[in-house]
């Protein structure tokens, strides 16, 4: 057992408030840096246990006297930042929920999502030197107190409506959470240093929280820039990271990636969307298919599958199985089980199934979930499951494109197209067609500006890798696909912009 594993509050088991696990780290290890900040101009800070405890009691204490008490809401609408750091524990501090917002979004869609947060207080963009000016507030010890939801999360599924899913289980730390996720696989070293190259409105991005609190030291950056998180696995012996596949595409792509000192790496989770085969591969390569992981999950927490790189040579393709509980069905439309190898709807169980309850669409309900009378849930994603369990996904039913009467799947798509050199970044989409109901559309980001794939080119090389009719019709060449700092990408709006 390693030292910050067996001391402290909620080490033992028993659940132990935010307030006095800071409390505890700020004292037994005041000098420890419980944090590095890569701020987007390339400066880097090291902030103490001593000083985030100091800090995020005096943005309590200012919360406070703007009328935050517990079991309230607060909107944290800050970048990736020490500040936000602050923030979310100073509201935890109070036995508030800290909910993480999209500082980069429409002041209509952000009054949208507000107006369901119903937050006491937003802090907003705007916010900065407000947080800031808590510096001159006072540390007096504050009452200890417990979020009944230990935090929130935005999401507007596939329908654009927004809604906030709380998690609910109070606010309180033990020695369940911060776990490494690959503990099933491998013994993982403690502490980690863990690199956080997502924003933190975005879940993979907030929950490297808990593995501060669990004594992990992060590595947070600004801004995801491939080149930089290189750098900073070098320079600080990063052990783990989770990222998105345009994220570890960018990084893959880097000129002299395979020269770089990646030794560190325990482990590297994907997660978040489809990934090529291609870049499984590459990645193996980078860093030893005993230190890869891919999972299927989603916000709401329904389940997990995952698996190692050694088990995906096995079975290309596949997302793993069940993970921490879960048991996963396919069934057909009619609600009727599936066997193995059959295309159908993804359904899940696990123990963490009713652990979230939602703001937006009725509180209480899960506006984008369907559940059977068996506890199993579903999104709308469409999926196989081989023999042995293994679990491959194909698609959202949402975004699959009815094109001459047949479905097209554009993950399957965009999975043949990114195999083109010439091509960065690629999104399909449905539009309207009066000959074929819908067509399928690339929307493509040329590798070399200057010189980008012809739209001949493109249809022509998806026809190399795919049936015909799952070609795209037209293809589109665009500077750069419009994606979220998570590197997320809305298809409503391409296709909204587009005519529909």
């Amino acid at each position: 057992m390693n030292e910050h594993d067996d001391a402290g509050p909620g080490a033992d088991g028993q659940p132990a408030s935010y307030l006095r696990r800071c409390a505890w780290f700020a004292t037994a290890r005041p000098a420890q840096v419980a944090l590095w900040f890569a701020a987007l101009e390339g400066s880097e800070r090291p902030v103490t246990w001593a000083e985030l405890d100091e800090r995020s009691t005096q943005v309590a204490h200012g919360l406070a006297a703007r009328g935050v008490a517990t079991g309230d809401r607060v909107a944290v609408g800050l970048r990736n930042s020490p500040a936000l750091i602050e923030s979310v524990i100073g509201t935890w501090k109070l036995g508030a929920t800290p909910v993480p917002l999209r500082w980069d979004l429409p002041a209509w869609e952000q009054q949208r999502v507000l107006e369901v947060i119903d937050p006491t207080v937003h802090l907003g963009a705007d916010a900065v030197d407000w947080v800031d000016g808590t510096r001159a507030l006072g540390t007096e010890a504050l009452p200890e107190a417990v979020a009944p939801f230990t935090h929130g999360i935005c999401s507007s599924g596939s329908t654009g409506t927004p809604k906030v899913i709380l998690i609910d289980r109070p606010g309180t730390w033990d020695d369940t959470i911060g776990q490494p996720f690959p503990a099933a696989w491998l013994e993982v070293p403690r502490p980690q240093v863990v690199l956080v190259p997502a924003p933190m409105y975005h879940t993979n991005g907030f929950m490297a929280l808990y593995n501060l609190l669990a004594g992990d030291t992060l590595v947070l950056m600004e801004k995801f820039d491939a080149a930089r998180v290189v750098d900073l696995v070098e320079r600080h012996r990063v052990s783990t990271f989770t990222a998105t596949p345009t994220m570890l595409q960018r990084i893959a792509d880097l000129p002299g990636i395979d020269e770089r000192d990646l030794s560190s790496v325990v482990w590297v989770l994907q997660g978040a969307a489809g990934i090529a085969s291609s870049l499984v591969r590459r990645w193996l390569d980078l860093v030893g298919p005993e230190h890869f992981f891919m999972s299927y999950g989603m916000t709401e927490g329904l389940g997990l599958a995952c698996l190692r790189g050694d088990e995906w040579l096995e079975h290309p393709g596949s997302v793993g199985r069940g993970y921490r509980e879960t048991e996963i069905r396919i069934k057909a439309t009619d609600g009727g089980l599936l066997p193995s190898g059959e295309l159908g709807e993804i359904w899940l169980r696990s123990p963490s199934t009713g652990m979230y309850r939602y703001l937006g669409g009725g509180e209480g309900t899960a506006p984008s979930l369907t559940t059977d009378a068996d506890g199993f849930s579903t999104a709308g994603d469409l999926g196989i499951l081989d023999e042995e369990g293994y679990l491959t996904i194909v698609d959202r039913r949402v975004d699959m494109v009815v094109t001459g009467g047949a479905n097209v799947y554009p993950a399957e798509v965009e999975n043949a197209l990114i195999e083109h050199p010439g091509i960065a970044d690629v999104v399909v989409i449905g539009l309207a067609d009066p000959e074929w109901g819908r067509r399928v559309h690339a929307i493509v980001e040329a590798a070399d500006p200057a010189a980008p794939p012809s739209e001949a080119d493109v249809i022509a090389f998806a026809k190399q890798h795919l049936a015909a009719y799952k070609a795209p019709k037209t293809v589109e060449v665009v500077d750069a696909i419009p994606r979220s700092e998570a590197t997320k990408v809305s298809r409503s709006a391409l296709v909204e912009a587009r005519g529909g």
